[in-house]
C-alpha cells in the first residue's frame, strides 16, 4: 500500500496492516440515536474510521439535503463516547469553517464539486493555512483532467495531506453499475500522481449492497489503498441511498473475506517467469497495432472511394453490422462483448474521423 496513506490519515487505529483499510458508516446522519447505533455496530466489527453525510448535494429539489449543522453536535458526542474519527464532505467554505469549528478529522470534496473549478477553489481557500487530510472523489463526468486540477488547487494553498476517491463515473450505457467504475482513469491517475494514496467507493459504484463485495476485491486487487463504504444499522429505513448501504454486521463479515495482495513478486524464479510472459504480450501488442495500422489502412481506401462517388462517412447500416458482429467473435474467442464493444467504438469513431479527412481534402 502506498506509504503516503499514513501521511494522509496519522492515526494508529486506522493503519493496522492486519485488514484493509475501511472508512464506513452511513450515506446521511439523519438522527442521535441512528448514527450512535451505526457507530456503535461498526466499532465493534472493527471500524475506526466513520464518514457520514451532513450536507447532501441532490440532483433535483425538494429532497433530502441532509440535516446539516444540526448533525455537528451528534457527531462530536459519538466521537467522544466511541473513541472514532471522522469524515464528512463539505461543499462550500461555510461547510469547511463549520467542520472545522466542530473538529472533524477529515473532510471530503464530493463529485458534484470536483467538476466545479470554481467550487473547489472556494474550498481551497478556506483550507488555506489548516492542517487536516482531505480527500477529494472523482468529479462525475470521466475527465481526469478536472480531478488532477482540482488536487492542484489545494496544493496551491499549501494542503499536502491529501487522498483520492474513486467513486465511479456517470455512463448511459452501463445497466450494472450505480457509476461505472472505469478502473483505467483511476489507474492512469496512479500512474501520474503515485505519491495520492487512492481509496475506492464501491457503494456510490455499485448503486447495490450485492455487488459492493465484488467491486472491493477489485479494488484491493487493483492495490487500492483503502475503501469507503456506507453503512447503516438499518439499511432499508435509510433517508437515502437505501439499496447500497450494508450493515455493520455484514459489513464486518465482507471485510473479513476480502483478499489483500502482495505488492510484487518476490521469489527470482517468478520474477523469470514474469518478464518471459511480459516479452510474450510485448509482442502481441505489436501484432495488434500490425492489425490496427492494416485496417486504418483500408479504412482510408473506403474514404477515397467514398469521395469520389460522394457518399457520406458514416453508414448507419454498416455500423450496425460491425457493432453487432464483434462482440459474438470477441465471445466465441473467450472475451467479454462488453469489452469488446467498448474497444470497436473507439475504432468507429477513430475510423469516421479518417474518412471524414479524406472527404474534407
Amino acid at each position: 500500500m502506498n506509504p503516503s496513506m499514513t501521511n494522509l490519515f496519522p492515526f494508529p487505529e486506522f493503519n493496522s496492516k492486519k485488514t484493509p483499510r475501511v472508512i464506513a458508516g452511513p450515506c446521511s446522519v439523519e438522527t442521535p440515536e441512528q448514527l450512535d447505533t451505526t457507530v456503535e455496530n461498526l466499532v465493534k466489527v472493527g471500524i475506526r474510521m466513520i464518514r457520514g453525510g451532513v450536507w447532501k448535494p441532490r440532483t433535483r429539489p425538494n429532497g433530502f439535503e441532509g440535516i446539516g449543522s444540526l448533525a455537528l453536535p451528534w457527531i462530536q458526542e459519538v466521537k467522544k463516547k466511541h473513541g472514532v474519527r471522522f469524515a464528512i464532505e463539505v461543499a462550500t467554505g461555510n461547510h469547511v469553517e463549520e467542520a472545522l469549528k466542530a473538529g472533524i478529522d477529515v473532510l471530503w470534496i464530493g463529485a458534484r464539486s470536483t467538476v466545479n473549478p470554481f467550487t473547489v477553489q472556494e474550498i481551497a481557500e478556506s483550507l488555506k493555512g489548516v492542517d487536516i487530510p482531505v480527500m477529494i472523489k472523482n468529479p462525475v463526468n470521466p475527465d481526469l483532467g478536472l480531478w488532477l486540477g482540482a488536487f492542484e488547487r489545494l496544493e496551491s494553498v499549501g494542503l499536502t495531506r491529501l487522498g483520492a476517491i474513486h467513486r465511479g463515473f456517470s455512463n448511459y450505457r452501463d445497466t450494472t453499475h450505480r457509476n461505472s467504475p472505469m478502473w483505467q482513469i483511476p489507474i492512469e491517475f496512479r500512474t501520474i500522481r503515485p505519491e495520492i494514496p487512492m481509496i475506492n467507493d464501491p457503494s456510490h459504484i455499485s448503486g447495490r449492497r450485492d455487488l459492493v463485495a465484488s467491486i472491493a476485491q477489485k479494488a484491493l486487487d487493483l492495490n487500492f489503498d483503502g475503501l469507503m463504504i456506507e453503512s447503516h444499522f438499518q439499511p432499508d429505513a435509510a433517508w437515502t441511498d437505501a439499496a447500497q448501504q450494508l450493515t455493520p454486521e455484514v459489513l464486518g463479515e465482507l471485510i473479513g473475506k476480502l483478499k489483500t495482495r502482495k505488492v510484487h513478486f518476490e521469489a527470482p524464479e517468478t520474477l523469470h517467469q514474469l518478464e518471459e510472459i511480459r516479452q510474450q504480450i510485448d509482442e502481441a501488442d505489436r501484432e495488434i497495432l500490425e492489425a490496427f495500422a492494416r485496417r486504418m489502412h483500408l479504412v482510408e481506401k473506403i474514404g477515397a472511394y467514398k469521395k469520389l462517388n460522394n457518399v457520406a462517412a458514416f453508414q448507419r447500416e454498416r455500423w450496425q453490422e460491425v457493432f453487432q458482429s464483434r462482440p459474438e467473435w470477441g465471445k466465441k474467442l473467450g472475451l467479454n462483448s462488453e469489452t469488446v464493444e467498448e474497444i470497436y467504438r473507439i475504432i468507429h469513431q477513430e475510423s469516421i474521423r479518417r474518412q471524414t479527412e479524406i472527404l474534407d481534402q
